[in-house]
């Protein structure tokens, strides 16, 4: 399962992936909204993690401007 953590706190964020990588999980982590969504739309992933208050944009922000068929057509 490939999971993508958006966090701003780099510790919180840090520890979030070790614990996920512990379950075999792979993760990618990004500190802002804007390369949430860029991430977000540029790769397949199975779970999104979204901090609600980051920088760039608030993940609220990110769901509202997610476009999952960016993806689709990338293939």
């Amino acid at each position: 399962m490939r999971i993508l953590v958006a966090e701003d706190e780099i510790d919180l964020a840090q520890a979030l992936k070790m614990m996920l990588e512990m379950q075999k999980y792979s993760v990618e982590m990004v500190h802002d909204g804007e390369d949430a969504l860029f991430y977000a739309e540029s790769t397949h992933y199975d779970l999104i993690l979204l901090d609600v208050m980051m920088p760039k944009r608030a993940g609220i922000e990110v769901v509202e401007n997610y476009d999952p068929t960016e993806f689709i057509h990338q293939c």
